[in-house]
């Protein structure tokens, strides 16, 4: 390299400002790409349905540890974080495309059992295997799904459409995954300190398995389409609720106001982040990988889902000038910043 060459780290960008540098300038060549780049998936309009498309490339080493993450649970993990981008963009997931590359370390027992979780959870979403690649690695596992679903005309949803005075709603729950991660990170500490001592996980069932094997919501989806409800905006919430509440934000070109107080969490949740002195609100806001569908409603058509119990009302659509703010239960109001898991990041997760 010349030594007055210009040169970037990446961290310096961030995942989603590299993302936003390399396609800033990208300009869709053909009237079927309704939607490209910027949202939790692409949209092609090929005749009666419109096509899902999203793809998630998870790495070893990066997004999952091994030594705590059984092979079978990563399978099905693969699948559903796909599946949970079509779900965010209303429409239902139909098939997928698998590309994987392994290291010799990986034997034919290790690689089935993999599949064995892809396999569930393709039959547990009702979703067919259409395909892909199988290539050798030289530093572990690499899994790449491809998920391709369809939508009906004028029911797909984007991260751009929320309006002022829109009900911000979420469904489930927040925070439970972080909070599987540091359990499952402490004990892997412990672990390689003395491999004699054993892993204390008991107690543990709903934060690991929220971590290790999350779900997609379809149900969700499922409810708004019974409620003839369609969202004016939507997005899964994968790095964090300060994250996707900012991404929906910036492409609606609004602010918004979020009260702590109506944000969920579940009783595991709470009683875990107390033992590790981490506080319930941080784990939702910047924790990630919860997999719950963020989305905004007009008033009128939030009336028809408030009896859901699976969602929540925990904010309103503002003005851009008021930004983003955190109402505390006291009133007092906290900007928001962006947050989130970054995988660009000078420090991985």
């Amino acid at each position: 390299m010349n030594k007055k060459e210009k040169r970037t780290e990446l961290s310096e960008l961030g995942e989603f400002g590299l993302i936003d540098h390399l396609t800033k300038d990208l300009k869709n060549r053909h009237k079927e790409t309704v939607k490209g780049v910027g949202d939790d998936a692409a949209i092609l309009d090929y005749g009666n349905k419109l096509v899902v498309a999203t793809s998630d490339l998870l790495m070893e080493g990066i997004h999952f540890d091994l030594m705590y993450t059984p092979l079978k649970h990563l399978g099905y993990k693969a699948v559903t974080v796909n599946l949970s981008d079509v779900y965010a963009m209303n429409g239902y997931p139909r098939q997928i495309i698998i590309s994987i590359a392994l290291s010799a370390k990986f034997s034919l027992e290790q690689v089935e059992e993999l599949y064995r979780g892809i396999r569930l959870a393709c039959e547990r979403y009702n979703v067919d295997i259409a395909g892909g690649d199988t290539t050798s690695s030289m530093t572990g596992l690499a899994i790449n799904i491809t998920a391709l679903g369809e939508a009906s005309e004028g029911s797909t949803v984007f991260r751009s459409g929320a309006v002022k005075n829109d009900i911000i709603c979420v469904s489930g729950d927040l925070g439970a995954s972080y909070m599987g991660l540091q359990v499952l990170e402490r004990e892997k500490k412990i672990f390689m300190e003395d491999p004699e001592i054993k892993p204390l996980l008991e107690g543990y069932d709903y934060v690991i398995e929220r971590q290790l094997k999350p779900e997609a919501r379809r149900d969700v989806i499922e409810f708004l389409s019974e409620r003839e409800v369609v969202p004016t905006s939507m997005i899964d919430i994968s790095d964090g609720l300060s994250s996707e509440i900012n991404h929906i934000c910036t492409n609606s070109g609004k602010g918004c106001r979020l009260f702590a107080e109506h944000i969920p969490f579940d009783n595991e949740t709470v009683k875990v982040a107390g033992e590790m002195n981490i506080e319930p609100l941080m784990a939702a806001l910047n924790g990630g990988e919860d997999y719950e569908l963020l989305f905004t409603v007009r008033p009128d058509d939030y009336k028809k889902i408030s009896d859901v119990a699976v969602i929540k009302a925990i904010g309103h659509i503002t003005t851009p000038e008021e930004g983003l703010n955190l109402v505390s239960p006291d009133g007092s109001v906290i900007k928001l910043s962006s947050g989130g898991w970054n995988s660009m990041g000078k420090k991985g997760k």
